[in-house]
């Protein structure tokens, strides 16, 4: 506190700041699980005792974050409002930070208008109302902690947060060529070179470990299994940063799912032309530290996604989480100037409002899907969640209407498989269940699914076939090795597939 300083004076920003997000964001406290949310209910590493060993096995990705979920459990169960208070006090932890790094690199009232635009911008919604994504939440928060130590000349207690950060998740990686960036920018200490060498070395190895993991993961969806080639998806994300772009600048347009095209052709190209000559502009007319400073810094930090390492979403609202402190910079100095400080407020207050009604979006799991198909209306994976959460009779017009729009898309066959077996209608389940094993031969689950068909119409030896197919591929499947217990074929399970011991024995002996 300076001279003169009252304690209001000191504080209120931060309570502005919190009231702001909890304005913004705090009814998701009322919102349910969605999506991938689910799937904590039933994964060792939160649900098992022994949970937080788990988190931090060897093949494990972002164990901190796991660690989290398992705490989260540990202490409610799955009752979402724990998760949601959990993701908004990072978020509202990261505004500050934000806050206190921006004080040190930018004019006052431009790092007070970037740390407000941080908080309530509606782009922030996936990431703070989504509970999966904490993994982006926390990697954020904790590199906006090494980003403050750093700024304060600790280095290496910079290099621990950062460390910490990747453990939470690898998109963070580029932080470290962003520390370089403004190294240069500011002619700090050479001695900044070595910590700056080690984080690098820290990323080379996360990024290394996370594609590994993804190639030897059945269905990780990333890396190898993306779907997508390296090539095609970078050009691809010339289109989604444009994308990002305009949702920053007009604050329309989002959703859990866009519909992004792949572009591996001449208007990929011509994306990131636009790209590369906006970054040029910038740098052209803005000095040190200014606006073109920090789009090049955004693109830095929002490259971990949004360049060559394929991911079968091709696009997120939650990437730019990160990025945004560089993106609020930007809006910072560029209405610093400004000297109707009314129109600010309402600015702000137009921001909170938008951010307020997409996070009442989040309070319904149809609600969200049919926002969704609403942006998305050609794009089959809305409707496969709608189905999910919808009576049975519409679930099936849905899914019908998905196999219409994607016949290849085996998600769509397999949620079809399931509906079907529901019903009590076994061939008909084979034949959606054959379509999926055709659409992805080497897909364990389906063939799986397909066992079930088949036993429930007599057709044992064959659905025997499919089951140890399917553990040639993945020996860990739970619900295979259940199956062939079922038939009469315990199997033991691998010593070194992660399951508890009650799981084990089901597979082996039926509990």
């Amino acid at each position: 506190m300076s001279v003169g300083e009252t304690p209001w004076q000191k504080w209120h920003p931060y309570v502005l700041l919190a009231g702001a997000v909890l304005f913004s964001f705090g009814r998701a406290l009322q919102a349910p699980f969605h999506f991938d949310d689910h799937s904590l209910a039933v994964t060792p590493a939160v649900t098992s005792p022994s949970g937080w060993l788990e988190a931090f096995h060897p093949s494990q990705t972002r164990p901190l974050t796991y660690f989290t979920f398992w705490a989260n459990y540990q202490l409610g169960g799955v009752n979402p409002a724990g998760y949601h208070a959990v993701n908004l006090a990072l978020h509202m932890v990261s505004t500050f930070l934000v806050l206190l790094c921006l004080r040190r690199l930018i004019p006052p009232r431009a790092a007070l208008i970037a740390a407000f635009l941080f908080a309530i911008h509606p782009t922030q919604t996936e990431a703070v109302v989504y509970v999966f994504a904490r993994s982006s939440l926390l990697a954020a928060c904790l590199t906006f902690a090494a980003l403050h130590a750093w700024l304060h000349e600790r280095q290496w207690v910079a290099a621990a947060w950062f460390a910490a950060a990747l453990l939470a998740k690898e998109e963070v990686a580029a932080f470290p060529v962003f520390l370089a960036l403004l190294h240069n920018a500011t002619a700090r200490a050479r001695s900044e070179g070595v910590p700056i060498g080690a984080m690098l070395a820290m990323s080379l190895a996360a990024v290394g470990r996370v594609a590994w993991i993804a190639a030897t993961t059945p269905g990780s969806g990333a890396g190898t299994q993306a779907g997508v080639s390296p090539v095609a998806y970078f050009l691809t994300q010339g289109y989604a940063l444009l994308r990002y772009f305009q949702m920053l600048a007009v604050p329309v347009g989002f959703t859990v799912d866009p519909d992004i095209p792949v572009l591996a052709d001449w208007r990929g190209a011509l994306c990131w032309i636009t790209v590369a000559s906006m970054a040029y502009m910038a740098l052209l007319f803005t000095g040190r530290l200014r606006a073109g400073f920090w789009f090049v810094a955004a693109l830095i930090l929002i490259a971990p996604t949004s360049s060559v390492f394929p991911a079968a979403d091709l696009a997120a609202d939650r990437r730019v989480y990160l990025p945004m402190i560089a993106f609020a910079s930007i809006a910072g100095l560029l209405l610093e100037r400004t000297q109707y400080t009314f129109m600010l407020i309402a600015g702000g207050v137009v921001l909170a409002m938008l951010s307020f009604a997409r996070t009442d979006v989040w309070l319904s799991e149809p609600r969200l899907w049919e926002d969704a198909m609403q942006w998305a209306p050609e794009k089959s994976r809305p409707r496969v969640q709608l189905a999910r959460v919808s009576p049975p009779a519409q679930a099936l017009e849905y899914l019908l209407d998905a196999k219409r729009i994607a016949p290849d898309d085996l998600l769509v066959a397999s949620e079809l498989g399931k509906m079907f077996l529901e019903r009590k209608r076994p061939s008909e389940a084979l034949v959606e269940f054959g379509r999926a094993v055709a659409i992805e031969p080497r897909n364990p689950l389906s063939l799986n699914n397909r066992a079930v068909a088949l036993s429930l119409l007599g057709m044992r030896d064959l659905a025997i076939a499919d089951l140890q197919q399917a553990l040639s591929i993945d020996a860990c499947l739970l619900d295979a090795r259940r199956n062939l217990r079922d038939l009469g074929q315990p199997t033991p399970m691998p010593p070194h597939c992660r399951v508890t011991d009650e799981q084990r024995r089901t597979c082996e002996d039926g509990g």
